[in-house]
């Protein structure tokens, strides 16, 4: 009898339980929705799903590996602009419209202003004193800071727009729940791209009011998914990695004392860390052999990145943490035409991040007990709910 996706974890900082239970790199999978599909836990196999265009994208033709509420109503009308969702020529007209605003250069640009808003979020921390609770004010403020000044959108509205984003992600929620906060999101971003076709300013959304190729619909779905995207999951990759440099105190002064680069800790714990729980998920457009299996057209297969980033063929002794490892090439980014438009900046804030919290702060300590932190195990994008730190 196939499994489902296991999401609850006996260890903070390990994949869900149960995912290395079958040694088999691609294995039947039921999923919640009723269909009956594929799982890929192998990094070879992961990455070859991942740049092969018979795996669709589309949002309509993928099934739910775990019940998602409010999923349904958005597989049946995709959000025009929701390029996450789509698969080329029409995903490759949104991204050639918003790669040269993550290009590399243009995200070095940023980083000034970026080492200025952590430095600013550390005194603020350091003159309130300690305990403290980093998620709130140090991992989540960053990120949303940085996108809100990108794409335009005022921060004073973040209370809103971080309630709403959280919702749609928390897997507990009812149906009528997270509808009415992909509702809210949504109402908020015509407001926001309504404003901006009388007063534009220089931010990436104005930039694609006036620019013409898109319709206003389009423009708030993109405004939509890059407001999500940009916030959450750095978010969580700050909370989650500083709680994992706080338990491996020797790596953390490797970052501290410049033993490691910065670069290399944050590739290292995109690694190991891992923290999209649900995917990506593709759909198969045809039949299709993988790895000794046929994959019928029509069924979804999930790519665990948990897994493939622990695949002992692609990384040494890869369920340990080692901040000196070579782990570039992980996929935690994804990989092919989908890869994550925002990894560079996203790289930045948290090479800027850790950095600067663990040279501020160098007696840095949980102020509970390691068991006692709240993990997001209920959340399609895994993290911490909370940090309480002393120093």
């Amino acid at each position: 009898m196939p499994d489902f996706l296991p999401t609850t974890r006996s260890t903070p900082f390990d994949p869900p339980d149960g995912l290395f239970a079958d040694p088999r790199p691609v294995r039947r999978l039921a999923f919640q929705d009723g269909h009956l599909g594929w799982i890929v836990t192998s990094y070879d196999l992961a990455k070859s799903v991942l740049a092969d265009q018979r795996f669709s994208n589309r949002l309509e033709l993928r099934h739910q590996v775990v019940r998602r509420p409010g999923i349904t109503r958005v597989r049946e009308r995709p959000q025009p602009g929701m390029f996450l969702g789509m698969d080329p020529p029409q995903h490759t007209r949104y991204r050639r419209l918003l790669t040269g605003q993550f290009t590399v250069r243009r995200m070095k640009q940023l980083e000034p202003r970026i080492e200025e808003i952590v430095a600013d979020h550390l005194d603020a921390l350091e003159a309130a004193g300690p305990p403290a609770d980093l998620v709130p004010t140090f991992a989540r403020p960053i990120p949303s800071l940085v996108i809100c000044e990108l794409l335009g959108v005022p921060y004073a509205d973040r209370e809103r727009f971080q309630r709403d984003s959280a919702t749609m992600l928390r897997l507990t929620n009812t149906d009528e729940e997270a509808v009415a906060a992909m509702t809210s999101l949504t109402v908020y971003m015509a407001e926001l791209v309504q404003r901006k076709q009388t007063d534009p300013a220089d931010d990436l959304l104005s930039g694609l009011v006036t620019g013409g190729e898109l319709t206003l619909e389009e423009i708030i779905g993109v405004g939509f998914l890059l407001l999500v995207a940009g916030h959450e999951t750095t978010a969580n990759m700050l909370g989650l990695g500083t709680f994992a440099l706080l338990e491996h105190p020797d790596q953390a002064e490797a970052l501290r004392n410049g033993t490691v680069s910065a670069e290399a800790v944050v590739e290292e714990l995109l690694r190991y860390l891992s923290i999209i729980q649900l995917g990506p998920t593709r759909t198969a457009l045809t039949d299709v052999e993988l790895g000794g299996e046929v994959i019928k057209a029509g069924e979804s297969v999930v790519i665990s990145l948990p897994a493939a980033n622990r695949d002992p063929e692609r990384f040494p002794d890869p369920h340990d943490l080692h901040v000196g490892a070579d782990a570039h090439g992980h996929l935690a980014f994804g990989h092919g035409v989908h890869q994550c438009l925002g990894q560079q900046l996203a790289r930045i804030e948290m090479r800027v991040g850790y950095r600067a919290l663990f040279t501020r702060f160098p007696a840095l300590r949980l102020a509970v007990r390691s068991e006692e932190v709240p993990v997001r195990d209920d959340m399609a994008i895994y993290g911490v709910h909370s940090l309480p730190v002393e120093w």
